[in-house]
């Protein structure tokens, strides 16, 4: 069990911060790492996921008995206070993309992530007073419905007549190490605990046996890396935008992000154009460059259709973002209505991995523990992609789904186990999840 200790000292002290961060969002706080104490740390491993593949020690969570977890966050506290830590470098895995290319993902030891958490929930309490209402990934009480329903508002609701859809080249691989420990110094000027956030930055990656240092970046997928993205891009993206950039234009303008995903909405094509070029010149100064390849201007909005018909020349074009593609649409009498689908990247990204996964489990687990494990990602796959006007999308997917599940339960043996009636006569017994709409997007304002 968590520790009670800590109900009485950190969290109290965790509480007090919370409030002087939300009071004044212009303090810095000069001391915090004696706030990471034994008792705390073994709050944070209690809220650690189970079940999650281990770092370069091969250890996992579970394989902790209670006194070692004691043990290891002792020495660990320790060599805080003598300033002999050393984080192990991360795993680095690979994870497929929709283009057929690999995501790398970096993976922290047991007692890395423990104190990564520690920080991470600190580093939350201090600068979510700050963050914008225009960005929405990984913060408490936010969502990527919720970045989604900002996109249609802003495009049904305002005068946007141009998308900015901008990707970031490798974000997670090229933060700027200096840049990030200046942003984190606006609310932070804690030596110590800035020293500990600069040795997680350090710590270096574990590829194929061998050790790289890690020069920029922070590693994808890693507990601590959301909240220094969202930090970074806030001072780098955000409050530039909000503060300096939009008050150069007489037109509207918004930018919207999830994380380092990001959509613009302008007015004219003129005052898009200028906003790209800014962003470019902006990001240059701090390390970071847009991939060209998947960065355009596209003119999209109510009256996208009817000026590029004027001209006699093309349709209205789509974008992607968080996993949909919008397109234009319409209401049953015949006005524009921002419409969304499962973009065929996604789509045939999550169909492959499905693949892959009964083809793996067909001769390992029995049909009633695939069929659980079945349901639940296909219950997983609803609640997000589940949106108001996407039914056909994931009906596809339940579809494809029941194709692939008949194709490798039957090959668990030489012979063959049932053919199409006797597979949905089994259905009949064992239903797996039907298609279900989880978020009313058109109904949020």
């Amino acid at each position: 069990m968590p520790s009670s200790e800590v109900d009485n000292t950190t969290k109290f002290k965790l509480t007090l911060i919370a409030k002087k961060a939300l009071g004044d969002k212009k303090l810095k706080f000069t001391s915090l790492a004696h706030l990471i104490n034994l008792d705390y740390l073994l709050d944070c491993f209690y809220e650690l996921e189970k079940r999650e593949a281990p770092g370069v020690d091969k250890r996992t969570v579970e394989s902790y008995s209670e006194e070692e977890v004691k043990q290891a966050l002792t020495q660990t506290v320790t060599s805080l206070k003598g300033h002999s830590y050393r984080p192990q470098p991360v795993r680095r895995v690979f994870i497929p993309k929709a283009n057929g290319k690999l995501r790398p993902l970096g993976i922290p030891t047991v007692i890395d992530k423990v104190l990564r958490l520690a920080c991470a929930k600190i580093l939350e309490l201090l600068f979510e007073p700050l963050f914008l209402n225009l960005s929405y990934g990984f913060r408490p009480k936010r969502s990527a419905h919720q970045a989604l329903a900002a996109v249609n508002h802003m495009i049904m609701g305002q005068k946007v007549n141009w998308i900015i859809d901008a990707d970031i080249k490798g974000f997670f691989d090229n933060v700027n190490h200096q840049w990030l420990e200046k942003c984190l110094e606006q609310r932070v000027t804690d030596p110590n605990f800035l020293w500990i956030a600069r040795r997680f930055l350090k710590a270096g990656v574990m590829a194929e046996g061998r050790m790289e240092a890690s020069t920029q970046g922070t590693p994808q997928g890693g507990i601590v890396s959301p909240i220094l993205a969202n930090i970074f891009l806030h001072y780098v993206l955000d409050l530039w935008f909000e503060v300096k950039e939009k008050k150069q234009f007489t037109g509207y303008s918004q930018l919207i992000r999830y994380c380092d995903d990001f959509v613009i909405g302008c007015q004219t094509k003129q005052e898009a154009q200028a906003v790209l070029k800014d962003i470019r010149e902006r990001f240059a100064q701090f390390g970071l460059t847009l991939a060209e390849d998947k960065t355009r201007i596209l003119e999209f909005g109510r009256f996208a259709e009817e000026n590029i018909n004027k001209r006699g020349r093309g349709r209205p074009q789509t974008f992607d973002f968080l996993g949909f593609t919008h397109y234009r649409g319409q209401t049953k009498d015949g006005r524009f209505a921002l419409k969304i689908k499962t973009s065929d990247k996604k789509s045939n990204l999550s169909l492959k991995a499905l693949n892959l996964w009964l083809k793996t489990v067909r001769s390992k687990l029995n049909l009633e523990d695939i069929w659980k494990l079945l349901s639940s990602k296909l219950k997983g796959h609803y609640n997000y992609y589940g949106l108001s006007g996407n039914f056909d999308g994931i009906n596809c997917h339940y579809r494809q789904t029941r194709k692939l599940t008949f194709k490798w339960t039957n090959r668990r043996s030489q012979k063959s186990s049932w053919n199409w009636e006797s597979f949905n006569q089994y259905l009949e017994t064992h239903p797996l999840p039907k298609p279900k709409l989880t978020y009313a997007l058109y109904n949020t304002w």
